[in-house]
């Protein structure tokens, strides 16, 4: 998921929120990485281009 956000902290917080609301739960240790937005920024953070990756939990693939 990307997202915009005033900062890391603020980034994570609304990928917990989102991923509540649309059905998964974000767990363990959470990636942030600061690149240049490709959405213009908003009042409030958002996260746009949401796309998943399978995971069966059984391998560290």
């Amino acid at each position: 998921m990307k997202g915009w956000a005033t900062d890391a902290d603020a980034a994570a917080d609304m990928r917990r929120f989102t991923s509540g609301r649309i059905g998964f739960e974000m767990a363990g240790r959470v990636e942030i990485h600061e690149t240049p937005p490709g959405q213009p920024p908003r009042e409030n953070p958002f996260g746009y281009d949401i796309s998943f990756v399978p995971y069966d939990g059984d391998t560290d693939e």
